[in-house]
């Protein structure tokens, strides 16, 4: 009795201990059976797709016996319960494989003689759908629908037929650029680019499987953006502005043209009234502005996009203000007029002034020379004026001192005056 048990049981490891080898090497990823009854676990193929009728899945099978074999493909089927024959060949190859295969558990029977070896695997072909439309387009906003479906995988306990899903853990993200913008299934984007954008909807599980859609966006919208050129400077100041706005409708840009800060805060202080701030509109693609005035001086711009439904506007102001310089006058208090060209002449360096007079007087306060300007103007220090060449009648001026007297009117619409001595000297170094 004890005898014969012995012999069974070395029998069924025999049966066990000699086991087949199912593999996939052109499967997209692995898994493996979570059965909650049966006892075993099996191998899970994943095959990834993007049509729900495909049928790629693959099996090989392989075996260390030697010699003619018996190779019985089955596959399970979840009505009966049962597992039907699939495909049936006699080789003395090492392996067998099935290709083409649909969804299901699929078993191998390697016969030799009296010994079989047995194993099981399950094939799912993975297909992902991903959809994707354009449902709200406005000056503000627009929304992007998505659409996702994907295969349900499913398996059953082998004990009892119970079914089983595989966990995919499917995602979805929207990409703009290869950049991941969102993870929802409907993405509303605020602040809409100025450019035609291609947006994707890729929806994927843990096993790499993916779909993608494509969601055209024909932009509405404009870009509002330019800058000035130069930002400071000496009254009059010419001001180059150049429009760098996107997706703009030419002919319908506007200009807002500030007047200057410290006019518009003396205003302000102290009326508790609405003070317009606004100097002027201009309705051009590119302006060139003179700024006539000292001050301080801001620019708005507001570009448009006409569509055929909408009129779309964006607002830009410039970074920081176009400052105009304060008016001044810059006056040296020596020259020599002695024809060795250098210094020779009494010069007189202005900013921002828009008239002036300048008398020079000698020490018994006879005036010996005068000089007007009704249009100064400079930037800086690198433009000044000649205003006396040293000569009184055609004749040298004697050395000594003589005295000056400046009255003018600035950019700014300030009053300037300035009263010194200058220095004439006349020797050769």
């Amino acid at each position: 009795m004890k005898r014969s048990l012995f012999i069974v049981t070395i029998l069924v490891f025999s049966f066990y201990a000699l086991q087949a080898q199912i593999s996939s090497p052109g499967a997209d990823a692995t898994d493996v059976t979570q059965y909650p009854v049966f006892p075993e676990t099996d191998d899970i193929f994943i095959f990834c797709s993007n049509d729900s009728s495909a049928e790629v899945g693959a099996l090989t099978a392989t075996t260390a016996l030697a010699g003619t074999k018996t190779w019985l493909w089955e596959k399970y089927d979840e009505t009966s319960g049962t597992f039907n024959e699939e495909f049936q060949e006699t080789t003395d190859a090492s392996s067998s494989q099935i290709t083409g295969l649909a969804d299901g558990c699929y078993r191998i029977s390697i016969t030799q003689g009296t010994t079989t070896e047995i194993d099981r695997a399950w094939v799912f072909n993975n297909w992902m759908y991903a959809g994707g439309e354009l449902a709200v387009s406005d000056c503000e906003h627009f929304v992007m629908n998505g659409e996702l479906n994907s295969a349900v995988l499913t398996y059953y306990d082998l004990s009892n037929n119970a079914p089983l899903f595989v966990n995919k853990d499917v995602q979805v993200e929207w990409l703009e650029d290869g950049n991941r913008i969102a993870s929802v299934i409907n993405l509303t984007v605020y602040d809409p680019p100025a450019e035609n954008t291609n947006y994707t909807l890729r929806v994927y599980d843990k096993f790499g499987c993916d779909a993608q859609a494509t969601v055209a966006y024909e932009t509405i919208v404009t870009k509002a953006s330019f800058t000035a050129s130069p930002m400071e400077g000496e009254a009059p100041l010419e001001v180059t502005f150049s429009n760098n706005s996107e997706n703009g409708t030419p002919g319908y840009y506007e200009w807002y043209f500030y007047r200057d800060l410290n006019a518009i805060k003396a205003d302000s202080d102290g009326t508790g009234n609405p003070v317009d701030s606004i100097d002027f509109v201009a309705y051009d693609d590119a302006p060139v502005y003179t700024y006539e005035n000292s001050g301080t001086y801001m620019v708005r711009l507001v570009s448009k996009h006409l569509s055929d439904t909408l009129t779309c506007a964006d607002t830009v102001y410039m970074d920081d203000y176009i400052v105009v310089d304060s008016s001044d006058i810059a006056i040296p208090n020596v020259f020599t007029p002695n024809g060795d060209g250098v210094n020779d002449e009494f010069v007189v360096q202005f900013q921002s002034m828009q008239s002036l007079e300048i008398s020079i007087f000698n020490r018994w306060g006879r005036r010996v020379h005068y000089w007007k300007s009704g249009d100064v103007r400079g930037f800086e220090d690198t433009w000044t004026e000649t205003v006396w060449d040293g000569r009184i009648g055609g004749r040298y001026a004697s050395p000594g001192v003589y005295f000056y007297d400046v009255v003018g009117t600035g950019r700014d619409g300030e009053k300037r005056k300035k009263h010194g001595f200058v220095h004439l000297f006349r020797e050769k170094d």
